[in-house]
């Protein structure tokens, strides 16, 4: 399976910010789109990503003071990517290797997707599923 795919069944639609939101706007956007991942855009290139977790360490090591800085300050300006036709088991290479939960998909240097760890494994339980249903009907069926 591609992250295509994916996309075609998730949907593309990505929230960015840009790097001068405050984090406590950003904490907001979190809670209302229910995502655990910002990518942080100027303009239309990708410059970043926050996700939840580099917050909550922001926290912990800066105190609330924080929430009044600007994502440009928390975010990851390396960001791993991935392309529409590189394939699920890759990027869950990718992912597990590198410690990391969410990837924008980019295509021709455009951000057209972003997917996480979530999406991966459900594509991945979808699979299996799907080939558990074919033997069952194989075995069904007498072969």
């Amino acid at each position: 399976m591609r992250i295509a795919e994916i996309l075609r069944n998730k949907g593309s639609t990505v929230r960015t910010v840009s790097p001068d939101t405050s984090v406590c706007e950003l904490i907001g956007d979190f809670a209302r789109f229910n995502i655990g991942a910002m990518v942080i855009c100027e303009g239309e290139t990708l410059v970043g990503i926050v996700t939840e977790r580099d917050i909550v360490r922001a926290l912990h090591e800066r105190g609330p003071s924080i929430l009044a800085t600007a994502v440009r300050d928390l975010m990851s300006g390396t960001v791993t990517t991935c392309l529409p036709t590189d394939s699920v088991d890759s990027l869950a290479e990718t992912m597990t290797e590198q410690r990391i939960r969410h990837l924008p998909v980019m295509s021709d240097g455009r951000l057209v997707g972003i997917v996480s760890i979530g999406d991966v494994v459900k594509s991945r339980i979808d699979e299996l599923q799907a080939e558990r249903d074919q033997l069952a009907s194989y075995i069904h069926d007498g072969g």
